[in-house]
């Protein structure tokens, strides 16, 4: 036995919603709604006979008519949806990143060599200095008898 539709309605204070189906969640869901509509009193069961008329001869369809009005009631268009836009990166994305990582990597290696070089710089003074420092230290022994 199939389970009896109702008539639910809500409204955005310009527009009255009218869907016909078998449950609150389930118009909930027809309305697109992330809240609880009859909890919070902006819903409720209607049963004005031309609604119900209208509705239940188009069951899960979401109605629609100007707030407060007894105009006839027009089935809710639904807005387009922009095209999804892909998951993950683009091609040109992709090579931009292999491009950018290429030349991190080209300057971590310049950075590396450049480090090498002053340190082979360092010990090079250092081994100097220890020289001459040697033969100086040497020469005031000397002089100091």
């Amino acid at each position: 036995m199939a389970a009896k539709l109702k008539v639910f309605m809500t409204s955005d204070g310009l527009t009255d919603y009218v869907v016909a189906t078998t449950s609150r969640p389930k118009a909930l869901a027809a309305w697109g709604s992330g809240q609880d509509l009859f909890k919070t009193g902006l819903a409720h069961e209607t049963d004005d006979a031309a609604l119900a008329k209208a509705a239940r001869a188009q069951p899960g369809e979401v109605l629609r008519r100007p707030a407060g009005s007894r105009a006839t009631l027009a089935k809710l268009k639904v807005p387009k949806r922009a095209p999804e836009t892909p998951k993950g990166p683009s091609k040109a994305q992709l090579k931009e990143i292999a491009d950018l990582e290429g030349k991190l990597a080209a300057a971590d290696a310049e950075h590396a060599k450049a480090l090498a070089e002053l340190e082979a710089r360092r010990t090079a003074l250092e081994a100097k200095h220890a020289k001459a420092r040697a033969k100086l230290e040497a020469a005031l022994s000397a002089a100091r008898g």
